[in-house]
């Protein structure tokens, strides 16, 4: 493969993954039904593989601007930390957000838990604050812990700015499966 297409290959790659065409193996939308049914339609992989537990999930944000929050559990046989790597662009210049999360038991792929919590650093919530560029990168987590292993709900995320009311979304995700890790 001469070096050129690959470059090409990746920049096509990148820009689908931008357009949101893309399709998330765990990412379910709104009426989609089951994850595990949108995660076989969505993949190459076989239906078996599909239903391996979403310990981890990359979910992407979308509004006014764009994000990414990469969402990581450490096996740990003490404690069970999140790890959830924030990054944000074309937002407001110079100015404070929050990351929030809300769950959802009914596993439908479809989220409508209102049970917004900020995310931070453990149980203290922590700002994202933009550049003079609207960009800004965050390194959050939170001790899931006290969560009974192989707890199962869907999850969504939203980026809100801090400081007004009633409360602006910059941005959004999609609803998502997710596994505690044992």
């Amino acid at each position: 493969m001469k070096p050129w297409s690959f470059a090409i290959g990746c920049v096509s790659v990148f820009a689908m993954a931008c357009s949101g065409r893309g399709v998330s193996p765990t990412a379910p939308t709104a009426g989609s039904g089951s994850a595990t049914a949108v995660a076989a339609a969505g993949s190459s992989q076989s239906p078996a593989a599909a239903e391996q537990p979403p310990f981890n999930l990359e979910a992407i944000l979308r509004g006014n601007g764009f994000g990414l929050v990469k969402f990581r559990q450490e096996q740990d046989s003490t404690h069970n930390i999140v790890n959830l790597d924030v990054w944000v662009r074309d937002l407001l210049t110079n100015t404070s957000y929050s990351l929030q999360r809300a769950t959802d038991a009914t596993l439908d792929g479809v989220c409508t838990g209102t049970n917004w919590l900020t995310l931070g650093e453990g149980s203290t919530p922590h700002p994202i604050v933009t550049d003079d560029g609207g960009t800004a990168r965050a390194a959050l987590w939170r001790d899931l812990s006290a969560v009974a292993p192989n707890t199962t709900f869907d999850i969504y995320f939203r980026l809100i700015e801090n400081g007004t009311s009633p409360v602006h979304v910059a941005l959004q995700s999609d609803c998502y499966r997710f596994v505690v890790r044992n």
